[in-house]
């Protein structure tokens, strides 16, 4: 990660200048270890400037990173860190319970090399969290497409007196001989059912 994007939450200017002092501000610290810095202080940046970022360091209370992640991984999925200084810290006392995935910690006291190996790791970890994602979201999609078809199954084993081998038989052929996926042709069956039940067809035994 050498291009990262830094959010500031939004407070006057004159707050911000005496809750941190600029050495320690993360855009300054990133830049003078050689890290290319977009800055954003309101969501239209953010949206606007994380399209050019490998990562995000949120400059923030705890309890906004959720919504702020959130907000963000609609535009452009990357590693978040948060970035603890003493004024971040001091404004999530409250927030220790709160449910908040970040990717790694960083603190204005570190040194490059701390810094960089942090930003490495935090990288790792997001590429196994994007994985866990993915597998998740996979297995939540077969059980759904599992679903429909064994509804389908069902409603063809009542329509047509078969037993479910045969039913899934007759799922394949039909997937076959129109070219589409099994789950698609079961969600059909089961939507086409569905909708004669509501009507009061006795259509339904045509399938």
């Amino acid at each position: 990660m050498r291009s990262l994007l830094v959010i500031h939450h939004p407070v006057p200017a004159s707050e911000r200048s005496g809750t941190d002092a600029k050495a320690l501000l993360p855009e300054f610290i990133l830049r003078s270890y050689g890290y290319k810095v977009h800055l954003a202080r309101s969501e239209k940046q953010a949206l606007a400037r994380i399209m050019e970022a490998d990562g995000t360091i949120l400059h923030l209370p705890v309890a906004a990173i959720k919504s702020w992640s959130g907000t963000l991984d609609q535009q452009k999925r990357v590693p978040v860190l948060w970035w603890c200084s003493d004024h971040a810290a001091s404004q999530s006392l409250e927030a220790c319970e709160d449910d908040v995935t970040v990717d790694g910690l960083l603190f204005p006291t570190m040194k490059e090399h701390e810094l960089h190996w942090t930003l490495h790791f935090s990288c790792k970890h997001f590429y196994e969290r994007e994985q866990w994602h993915n597998e998740r979201t996979q297995l939540l999609a077969r059980i759904e497409e599992r679903k429909w078809i064994d509804m389908a199954k069902g409603i063809l084993c009542k329509m047509k007196n078969i037993s479910e081998s045969e039913a899934y038989d007759v799922l394949r052929r039909q997937a076959m001989n129109e070219r589409k996926r099994m789950v698609d042709v079961a969600t059909s069956i089961v939507k086409l059912y569905q909708l004669l039940q509501e009507t009061g067809s006795g259509g339904a035994k045509k399938l």
